[in-house]
């Protein structure tokens, strides 16, 4: 599979800042892209490609921070570093947590600016491993049958199969032969895999009580 190269998003008002930040992560060997808005940026980003946002925080129409609470739905993977012309301690705190790679004020120097680029490139390539990871995941959960997934919910539970079988009522034999298709078809080998699985989708509801209904603490994940 051939690798994509990343793409520098460079969202800025200031036409001259922006160009000449352009200047500089294409000298630098990245691919970028341009817009004087976080509306144009909106209107022609896929999210698809591996990169980063270079975002100012103080534009015309969609501000910033604005921006970055629809880019959390439209491009999650992308990483964000903000640029402003003032110094903005509640709105870079607002934007480190919900969840910016970095906070520079301008002029940033070349140093900070490829510094936080190389950080943001390196977290975009983490969540896409994370992406891809989950997403076989949830494929090979949603290969089991209904049946399966009950049997699952419980396992990730901890509940024996004589426990299972009372449950469903149904019997051990074929709670076994439930269990052996769900341990293959997630492809783990231990009950630990399991649990891990099940966890890492958001299925696993750890406060709920023994006594809770196995659909009340293991549900299907959203697609």
């Amino acid at each position: 599979m051939t690798q994509l190269e990343p793409i520098i998003h460079i969202v800025d008002d200031d036409n001259s800042y922006r160009t000449a930040l352009a200047r500089l992560m294409e000298a630098s060997g990245y691919r970028v892209v341009t817009y004087g808005s976080g509306e144009e940026l909106l209107a022609n980003l896929s999210g698809s490609d591996p990169g980063c946002i270079l975002l100012d925080l103080q534009m015309p129409g969609l501000s910033g921070l604005e921006l970055q609470d629809r880019l959390t739905e439209k491009a999650p993977l992308l990483p964000i570093v903000f640029l402003t012309g003032r110094g903005d301690i509640k709105a870079s705190v607002r934007a480190m947590k919900a969840g910016a790679e970095d906070f520079l004020e301008k002029p940033a120097s070349r140093e900070a600016l490829l510094g936080a680029v190389e950080r943001a490139l390196l977290r975009s390539e983490i969540r896409r491993a994370e992406h891809d990871r989950v997403h076989t995941l949830q494929a090979r959960l949603d290969a089991l049958t209904p049946r399966e997934f009950d049997v699952f919910g419980l396992i990730v539970r901890g509940k024996l199969n004589k426990q299972i079988a009372y449950e469903l009522g149904t019997s051990e034999r074929t709670v076994k032969a439930h269990r052996h298709n769900v341990m293959e078809k997630l492809g783990v080998h231990s009950l630990a895999e399991a649990v891990s699985i099940a966890e890492r989708l958001g299925l696993l509801d750890l406060t709920a009580k023994p006594s809770d209904d196995a659909h009340g603490a293991v549900r299907r994940a959203s697609p």
